[in-house]
């Protein structure tokens, strides 16, 4: 983190300015991104240890694979509803309060799971999740807007993006070994997960409550240099991009390239939580125990943790936003599809393909969200990220049924799934490539350069 906080600062080792950016970005990062972090390894635990929780949930309740992946998805439904007017609300009473309301009410809900008795008391609660956790995601995208320059977001969003893959090398071994508690106390393995899990996002919200700072005019844990350096050059960026084009809130939403944005967003989601929800189901098709399960599932974000880093700060120090984003898309396309060619029968090669595919699907979300924070400010920039995430995230259900449903028809073929769902990041890439970048946008005012 501190490499990446200081490797974008301006000037010479001796050059007074650049001396004082690298020191406050360094310690913003330090301040903000560990708690960042663990804010949203909480929530990508919660999202997808429903994953793990299917290997004896299913059977349990006597779920199919098409009424286990709309459960899955419909959380999406109920985070598109909700996710715009949290966005907004978070941008009127700041990230503090409402991050620590968010964490709070999806980690009761979350835990409510485990007591869940049919097919639709299943969907109700997960729809309740997604309109307890709506607003999260968008609202960290738009709170880094608030504290770091645009030379550093890519970067910042790779390293707050790394939480979810961290949540997925730590989480499949300890969902794997929560199924084990059955039994315990007169519960299922799959009840303890979902129970024991919620506990961290509860803890959460109260550390949030007492250490989130809204913004760096009200940062004391600043030297007074540093927060008035800071002010002046978010503000100054801002300036910029409005010089360029400044959107209100109705035209952002209504805008044609915000909408294609989204289609972009809405493809990485579709094959994202697609692979994510049936991996343990794909891996343990191999034929291995459980807990060997949870083990070998976290091979591939290991590598992904690496990969996001690097697309991060490539994007941010060339400048190339949509040529890293495409590349990305396509690698997580050429990952998947391999699958087919290569068969169950090898199950050393799929991990292989599996491992490329996820390298790709965990970058392309760092380097997209430099193009819409460039291009919007202020309400517009509030309203327009939580458009693009909450219609995008609608590929969240659309992947995990699409996959469910292809699987049933299939007799359980998970390599035909896979190659449905790598066709959406080669659309995904597609439109990146047509829709461009305006480097203008992440200038700073001539006036201030």
């Amino acid at each position: 983190m501190a490499q990446a906080a200081q490797s974008g600062g301006q000037g010479s080792p001796g050059d007074p300015t650049g001396m004082l950016e690298r020191e406050t970005i360094r310690r913003v990062a330090w301040r903000l991104m560990p708690l960042l972090m663990i804010g949203y390894f909480c929530a990508y635990l919660d999202r997808v240890n429903v994953g793990f929780a299917a290997l004896t949930m299913n059977k349990a309740l006597g779920f199919t694979q098409a009424e286990f992946g709309f459960g899955s998805g419909i959380f999406f439904l109920g985070y598109f509803l909700a996710e715009l007017p949290s966005n907004l609300v978070l941008a009127r009473v700041g990230a503090r309060r409402w991050i620590a309301r968010i964490l709070l009410t999806w980690g009761i809900i979350s835990a409510l799971t485990a007591f869940v008795w049919n097919d639709w008391s299943f969907y109700g609660v997960r729809f309740l999740l997604g309109l307890a956790e709506a607003g999260f995601y968008p609202g960290i995208v738009l709170y880094l807007t608030w504290w770091f320059p645009s030379a550093y977001r890519s970067r910042m969003q790779a390293i707050f993006q790394s939480a979810s893959v961290i949540s997925l090398i730590i989480g499949p071994p300890v969902s794997a070994w929560l199924l084990t508690l059955h039994g315990w106390m007169g519960l299922q393995g799959w009840q303890w997960l979902f129970i024991l899990e919620a506990v961290p996002p509860i803890v959460m919200s109260v550390v949030v409550y007492f250490w989130l700072t809204d913004k760096p005019a009200d940062a004391t844990w600043l030297r007074a240099d540093q927060r008035s350096w800071l002010t002046a050059r978010i503000a100054e960026e801002e300036a910029q991009r409005e010089a360029v084009h400044r959107y209100e809130l109705s035209e952002a939403l209504r805008n044609p390239r915000v909408w294609w944005l989204t289609l972009i967003y809405f493809g990485q989601n579709v094959s994202n939580y697609g692979l994510l929800i049936f991996l343990p189901q794909i891996v343990k098709a191999f034929g291995i125990s459980t807990e060997m399960t949870g083990l070998v599932s976290t091979i591939p974000f290991i590598f992904a943790a690496f990969a996001m880093i690097l697309w991060g700060h490539l994007s941010d120090r060339s400048g190339r936003r949509t040529t890293y984003l495409a590349s990305a898309c396509l690698v997580c396309a050429a990952g998947l599809a391999a699958c087919i060619f290569i068969g169950i029968e090898q199950p050393v090669l799929i991990m292989v393909a599996l491992v490329v595919g996820v390298m790709g699907q965990q970058a392309i979300a760092p380097t997209f969200w430099a193009l819409p924070t460039a291009m919007l400010s202020g309400a517009a920039a509030a309203g327009g990220i939580a458009l693009i995430n909450s219609v995008g995230n609608l590929g969240g259900f659309v992947g995990p049924y699409m996959y469910g449903l292809i699987k049933d028809a299939t007799g359980g073929n998970n390599m035909i799934a896979l190659l449905a769902l790598a066709a959406w990041p080669v659309i995904a890439a597609i439109v990146a490539i047509a829709l461009g970048h305006d480097k203008r946008l992440e200038q700073r005012t001539k006036a201030a350069a």
